[in-house]
């Protein structure tokens, strides 16, 4: 098909409104350079009227050296009964010094008469003002069809005639918005395809995933006949988010045959994923299609077997395709085949005929049935089997952890652990304050480690979870403590299990440091 699609990408604008996701000017400019380096055609890099942060980044922004990026500044049509050379808001957008300007009008007449409260006509001059104004100053005007598809399903008369008059005005794109997310793919299609047989110019989509449907509408829109798809990379946004351009590309590209980035930059949308998942201070959910750490991992035995039989069979493409890799998760249901496959990531010399994997098999199974999970605890996994195969030294020994805590408690200081550690025959006794008896636990484990283990103060948390392994057995209950921990190079996960969430911790801690300490050792 090999039909070129535009990539617009609305992560520091759409996707700076999702719940919880906050942008400094410095953050914006590192996803700036990540979507320059992945390809995409627009980066929508948000208001310059709206508030000083934009405006700062629009001044700082003009200093970087795109290469395949061209920035969009974003604002609305006019305000009702005002000359568009009047507006501030318009003006604004001149400040950006950008050559394209994204601009949003409203296509449904419920928001002109319960919203702006204006008729008709205003609405549709306001549009047209808007973008000539624009395109009088030497501008590519997008134009946001906002509300787009409801407005065409209550009055398809009026919607029609907003895209209309964007259109005579010069708009360069059409961009048609399911803008409370809650179109059908089936209804986008149909819809998408008469506005396309309408009109002359570039359309485009712009869906929110509030049905779940966003990136379905979107591919369905392309197969309609839009050239322009409009999202935020990991679908960040307001209430359910905005589309999923990580998927939306993969799909479109690999499974459609349209040209979305340079195939040679596929293999980035992996490593652009976490990057910005890191920039953005959430954790990459492990099922995102193509991109997430589960998108290609396999639990059952029979899965896994297929495999690696034949990759095929379970996966709908080459993991390496989008830059991302296979994974075989051990549990209590691995195959036999699936659980060699990955004790000989870390020791090759390991066959199906070794006596020791019958004993690796075995313990894995008492293990899991005490409540331990290996399927997201890898390095825990591959420090027990280093433990059975006699391969692991020990780098310390816990003597003992004590822990108090008082009520009231200062600010960040709730907890006060001591424990005392043996490596070799020294001996050191540690005592720290925390925001609680884990992260006590923590500081103190690390002050005494520092000391013999330096490279361990490099060393810091980025994920805690408790997980109840029988909640009607109360308070009593086992649970199960994941921790994923990171050097700043690598990450990795391990977990502890026990009637007491600090015990459980401690093992899940104390594995973590000693993961880091043999990677450090296989390294030197």
């Amino acid at each position: 098909m090999n039909r070129v699609i535009e990539i617009f990408d609305s992560t520091l604008r759409d996707g700076a409104q999702g719940e919880g996701i906050s942008f400094s000017v410095e953050d914006k400019l590192a996803i700036t350079r990540l979507l320059d380096e992945l390809g995409v055609t627009f980066v929508e890099a948000g208001n310059p009227g709206s508030n000083p942060k934009d405006l700062e980044f629009f001044r700082r922004v003009s200093k970087l050296k795109l290469k395949n990026t061209q920035l969009v500044a974003f604002g609305s049509t006019r305000r009702k009964n005002i000359a568009v050379e009047q507006d501030a808001n318009v003006k604004a957008l001149l400040t950006a010094n950008t050559k394209i300007v994204a601009l949003f009008g409203k296509c449904w007449d419920l928001h002109v008469r319960d919203i702006l409260r204006t008729t008709e006509d205003e609405n549709l001059n306001m549009i047209a003002d808007t973008v000539a104004f624009f395109k009088s100053e030497g501008k590519l005007v997008i134009f946001d069809a906002e509300h787009f598809f409801d407005g065409y399903k209550t009055n398809p008369q009026f919607a029609l005639k907003a895209l209309k008059a964007a259109e005579d005005a010069g708009a360069d794109v059409l961009v048609l918005c399911d803008t409370n997310g809650g179109t059908f793919p089936n209804d986008v299609y149909e819809i998408t395809k008469t506005v396309v047989q309408k009109t002359k110019t570039a359309v485009g989509i712009h869906a929110h995933n509030d049905g779940g449907m966003a990136v379905a509408n979107s591919i369905m829109a392309v197969e309609a006949g839009a050239v322009h798809v409009q999202g935020t990379y990991l679908g960040f946004g307001e209430r359910s988010g905005n589309a999923n351009l990580s998927s939306i590309i993969a799909n479109l590209q690999l499974k459609r045959g349209y040209h979305c980035i340079d195939p040679d930059k596929m293999k980035l949308l992996t490593s652009t994923a976490r990057n910005m998942a890191e920039i953005a201070n959430v954790r990459l959910e492990r099922g995102t299609p193509y991109v997430g750490g589960s998108a290609f991992a396999h639990k059952a035995g029979m899965h896994a077997d297929g495999v690696l039989k034949n990759s095929e069979t379970f996966e709908h493409i080459p993991p390496e395709a989008v830059g991302n890799e296979r994974r075989f998760l051990m549990s209590e249901i691995s195959g036999r085949t699936a659980v060699l496959k990955k004790i000989q990531h870390f020791c090759p010399e390991i066959t199906r005929t070794s006596p020791q994997l019958n004993d690796i098999i075995e313990q894995l199974k008492r293990m899991e049935l005490e409540g331990y999970q290996y399927d997201g605890a890898d390095a825990s996994f591959e420090l027990l089997v280093l433990k059975i195969l006699g391969r692991l030294s020990s780098f310390f020994e816990l003597g003992y952890y004590r822990i108090t805590g008082e009520k009231p408690s200062e600010p960040n200081h709730s907890a006060v652990a001591t424990l005392k550690i043996r490596v070799g025959e020294k001996a050191q006794t540690a005592a720290s304050e925390g925001n609680g008896p884990v992260n006590a636990l923590d500081k103190a484990l690390r002050s005494a480690l520092c000391g013999f283990y330096p490279s361990l103060s490099g060393v810091h948390l980025v994920d805690y979870k408790v997980r109840v392994m029988d909640s009607r057995q109360a308070t009593g209950a086992k649970v199960r403590v994941l921790i994923t921990s990171t050097d700043g190079e690598r990450e990795w996960t391990t977990v502890g299990v026990s009637s007491d969430v600090i015990e459980a911790s401690w093992m899940a801690l104390s594995e973590s440091m000693e993961y880091k300490l043999m990677l450090d050792n296989i390294k030197n």
